[in-house]
């Protein structure tokens, strides 16, 4: 018994069809977007949590302006 129900040759069967249709060149340059995409998201997630630590950064350095009352 497989994923679902599913045996591994069943598997294999929907696995050879898919590369009759599509051909090898072609899923595998959809291989490499799809790759290059999960990079490209898990870049823009890093950059905008950095961004964040550095604004949390700078506001905890900044003074408050309270600590220095006007005579």
């Amino acid at each position: 018994m497989g994923i679902g129900g599913i045996s591994i040759w069943q598997l294999l069967i929907i696995l050879a069809i898919v590369i009759m249709l599509f051909g090898t060149k072609r899923l595998r340059t959809l291989g490499s977007d799809l790759g290059s995409a999960v990079k490209g998201f898990r870049k823009s997630i890093k950059d905008e949590d950095d961004t964040t630590d550095k604004a949390e950064a700078e506001d905890s350095t900044r003074p408050s302006g309270d600590s220095n009352p006007k005579p």
